[in-house]
């Protein structure tokens, strides 16, 4: 069993770091799909991995002094991202409270997921061509902060870290390339998750997993960073466009698995 979740946290921490998109969006529906856990806890450990790789990528680019963070849009999006971490996990123990079934906030996430993913999709096949979406360039603080609000809530509520959607939106709202996006996307998916995990240590959620599972984890979404930051260096924007797209179909298609297995067991 072990082996099962180093492998998934290192594979799926590999790709985040290369796409910037935390891992937890690979890590949340593999393990879901897998049916060995029950779905707050996939969530947290899924969390607990994305923070340690988005903290050891942040980090190292900081020591090397290669980083891309525009801190001055990018810290008001991480600031936000805190406050909608809040939310989102709040309303993702809402759901389970409410519903007194995990199955049911199992549906709710793997169809949101479902949807954000396949918008993400269409927007990335439409930025490929050659008439690309425009995009705006905010600089306003307090639209940054909304902004990061949304994002943060979407990372906490579904348990994924950031996804796919921080690296549309950082090109929409902000007109950051793709691979400039993945390192401000880790870096706001950073904030997000610790508010996300501040939040499980103030309930106690960590009593209620087998911490092995945590540690595996942890070490696999380290590891994962160091090589997917070592690749992100070599490739160019066509290859990281298609590894983008082909995470995304595998993404759709993990999810509607999980959305038919959680439906059929509510």
């Amino acid at each position: 069993m072990l082996v099962i979740f180093f492998i998934v946290s290192f594979v799926s921490s590999t790709i985040g770091a290369i796409c910037g998109i935390g891992g937890g969006i690979i890590i949340k529906p593999v393990l879901d799909s897998l049916n060995i856990l029950e779905v707050s806890k996939i969530s947290l450990l899924s969390s607990c991995t994305v923070l340690s790789m988005s903290l050891y990528t942040f980090i190292q680019a900081k020591i090397s002094g290669s980083s891309k963070v525009d801190l001055k849009i990018a810290t008001p999006l991480a600031i936000g991202g805190i406050f909608g971490g809040i939310i989102g996990k709040i309303l993702f123990s809402y759901i389970i409270a409410f519903f007194q079934n995990e199955n049911i906030a199992g549906t709710f996430q793997s169809s949101i997921l479902i949807f954000l993913t396949i918008i993400t999709l269409f927007f990335t096949i439409k930025n490929m061509g050659i008439n690309k979406i425009t995009s705006l360039h905010i600089t306003n603080i307090f639209l940054c902060l909304i902004i990061g609000i949304i994002l943060g809530l979407l990372s906490s509520f579904l348990g994924i870290g950031g996804g796919p959607f921080n690296i549309m939106f950082l090109y929409l709202f902000f007109s950051k390339d793709e691979k400039t996006s993945a390192e401000n996307s880790l870096y706001i998916i950073l904030f997000s998750q610790i508010s996300n995990v501040f939040i499980s240590i103030i309930k106690n959620d960590f009593a209620k997993i087998n911490l092995s599972f945590l540690y595996v984890m942890i070490l696999g979404g380290i590891l994962g960073g160091i090589l997917g930051r070592l690749i992100n260096k070599k490739i160019d924007i066509v290859i990281f466009q298609k590894l983008f797209l082909i995470l995304l179909f595998i993404i759709i298609l993990i999810s509607l698995y999980n959305l038919y297995n959680f439906w059929i067991n509510i």
